[in-house]
């Protein structure tokens, strides 16, 4: 497979903290159904039973206690690896579309040795980089946690999958957390309820949730539980509770984002990493989502009045199926747990003011094609005001057109939000690999992923790294670990300056690396200028807007 490949692959896999930490979300997040009681916790494995022949092999398995019992987990060199650990209890049965539930006890050791299932999604062509999420099901919410000999208060980094909100796992073999921890870094990685299970509204729903639930982002509930989970369990792990990264690409950035707008969030990180997160993103309304959610059980033959035991009957392979044809699922505004636009929040100041990282890369219109966007298109949504900023032929100016309105402007934005509160930090990924070159036209998005994790060895393109290549690699993953360890991304002779509106300076990670002043200054300018405005009007309906539209991927 090429480095392009890894490009689109991971872009189909791909779209703070407070000075007290007490669980601000406590109460809200365990408002669900009397049967939340009665539903089944997965049930433990049992510790294999000890060899008899002498212990001529490596050091034992690492064993440790957290608050729903004991793990057994596995070494991998010089690193401990904990897989398919519950974080909530399995949102089946009468705990479809219900807020996540903290996970039952068990007895005994349980081993944690292998990954849990994927949350049920729909690949329209599976491929060997999706083989971890071909074992699917509604019990999915697990996570994975790297970890290394005698940590003790390390800082700890949780990366939320991309997707569009559709797709992905916490297991994917792109998001290896080994490096992390070989740098002295606790990596969690973990999977959250997707498309029409995660992000779902619907009348019946609606009636039968009391008044302070939140309803529908049962996915961005999930991510905030197990932010939960980590804070009460990852000391245990050697982590530091409170140095806490939250980081994500794509849809996954894009809900770090809305963490960083989330009361509820509040207290469960330090700080945040956005990678080609989008932000100027219109949100739907609650009404609008039941309009889809009515659509979807249409769809499946129930009709415009199902009720609620109709609609958690449905084997999930036929919401899926139905969901294909229908709107993307995305969040929305609840008015419960999500109360405004990522743009609107920041705009007004609302965001939680945490040091933030936050960047893009220069070729993200690879996700144009994801999109189904057409050039003509394309170049039709172009804004007069911004239209002599951009030349070249038809397709040029498609793709210039997407990849700065669509990431570019609106990351500089927002760290220029972000910097009045906290310091931010804004980064520009251009690099291409030495072998690749001379085919692709830019880094593509979720191309910067292996070079964050070092996972090139891991996904088998080390045979064509160059030295060049080796050298990008461990420089970004340095500025990585570097920001979770001490807040700023102190990580090359180069110094990554704060993002200041007034300098305008950021971080090229490119051909030729190093601090940037004034890029495509003139055109985000424009774009700012003309685009901007209607994100922090009123909420657009869904169907009307074209952000909307292009806020998840297929």
């Amino acid at each position: 497979m090429t480095h392009h490949s890894i490009a689109l692959a991971a872009g189909l896999l791909g779209l703070v903290f407070s000075l007290t930490f007490a669980d601000s979300t406590a109460a809200p997040m365990s408002t669900v159904s009397r049967a939340l009681a009665a539903a089944p916790a997965r049930a433990p494995t049992a510790t294999p039973a000890p060899t008899a022949f002498p212990a001529l092999t490596a050091a034992p398995a690492p064993t440790l206690a957290i608050d729903s019992g004991a793990l057994v987990g596995h070494r991998e060199g010089a690193v401990e690896v904990f897989k398919g650990i519950p974080y909530a209890m399995p949102p089946v049965g009468p705990l479809r579309w219900e807020p996540p539930a903290r996970p039952a006890s068990w007895t005994g050791t349980r081993d944690a040795i292998t990954f849990g299932p994927s949350c049920p999604q729909w690949l329209r062509r599976p491929n060997a980089a999706q083989s971890a999420r071909r074992r699917q099901s509604e019990d999915c919410l697990y996570l994975n946690v790297w970890t290394f000999h005698a940590a003790h208060r390390a800082p700890v980094m949780v990366w939320i999958h991309g997707g569009g909100f559709r797709s992905g796992s916490g297991s994917q073999i792109f998001y290896d957390g080994s490096d992390f921890a070989k740098d002295g870094v606790v990596l969690v990685t973990i999977n959250y309820r997707l498309g029409a299970l995660g992000f779902f509204a619907h009348p019946a729903l609606t009636a039968a949730a009391p008044a302070d639930a939140p309803l529908g982002n049962y996915g961005i509930m999930d991510q905030i539980a197990a932010l939960q989970w980590v804070r009460r369990n990852i000391a245990a792990f050697g982590g530091d509770p409170r140095n806490v990264t939250v980081f994500g690409e794509s849809a996954g950035g894009r809900s770090v984002l809305t963490l960083l707008t989330l009361r509820a969030a509040k207290g469960l990180f330090a700080k945040a990493i956005v990678e080609s997160g989008e932000g100027w993103n219109a949100t739907r309304t609650l009404a609008d989502a039941e309009r889809t959610g009515v659509a979807l059980a249409s769809a499946v033959g129930l009709g415009p009045h199902a009720t609620l035991q109709q609609l958690r009957a449905l084997p999930f392979e036929r919401l899926l199926a139905a969901q294909a044809s229908l709107a993307r699922t995305r969040p929305f505004e609840d008015g419960r747990l999500i109360r405004e636009s990522v743009p609107r929040a920041f705009a007004a100041g609302h965001e939680i003011p945490v040091p933030l990282v936050i960047g893009s890369n220069s070729y993200e219109a690879t996700l144009m094609k994801s999109f189904r966007i057409t050039t003509a298109a394309e170049v039709a949504q172009v804004p007069p005001l911004v239209r002599p900023l951009y030349a070249g032929t038809q397709d040029q100016v498609a793709a210039a057109f997407f990849t700065d309105s669509f990431m570019g402007a609106p990351a500089r934005w927002l760290a220029a939000r972000a910097s009045h509160r906290a310091r931010s930090y804004l980064y520009h990924f251009s690099y291409v690999p030495t072998a690749r070159r001379a085919t692709l036209l830019g880094a593509g998005h979720g191309s910067e992923i292996p070079f964050v994790f070092g996972s090139w060895l891991v996904y088998g393109y080390d045979r064509t790294a160059s030295a060049e290549d080796r050298a990008m690699e461990g420089r970004m993953h340095r500025c990585w670990v570097a920001f979770a360890k001490k807040s700023r991304p102190t990580c090359s002779r180069d110094a990554w300056p704060a993002y200041n509106p007034k300098t305008d300076e950021w971080m090229e990670f490119g051909m030729k690396s190093g601090p940037e002043m004034d890029f495509r200054k003139a055109r985000y300018d424009a774009l700012q200028r003309s685009m901007l405005p209607r994100m922090l009007a009123a909420v657009p309906s869904a169907r009307a807007s074209r952000a909307s539209l292009r806020s998840a991927e297929p």
